[in-house]
């Protein structure tokens, strides 16, 4: 089963670190540290997808990926 993306990155303007999952919009999370911001952001998706689901709203599956990890595409 494929799983969610998770971006982890320090924030100089909020002091510590910010997670987020590209994939389901304004699903993000602080923590002091990259773990504790890991840690939330998984709580904080496990909140919007029983959210979604509570109200009925579509559940957008997994298909973020980070650039790193595309292919440039070569010209016909």
């Amino acid at each position: 089963m494929r799983d969610y993306h998770i971006n982890a990155f320090y924030s100089e303007e909020d002091g510590g670190y910010i997670a987020d999952v590209p994939d389901l919009p304004h699903c993000t999370a602080f923590g002091e540290t990259p773990e504790q911001a890991l840690a939330e952001v998984l709580k904080a998706k496990a909140a919007w997808i029983e959210a979604a689901r509570a109200e009925g709203k579509p559940i957008p599956p997994p298909t973020f990926k980070p650039v790193i990890y595309q292919l440039p595409r070569v010209p016909a």
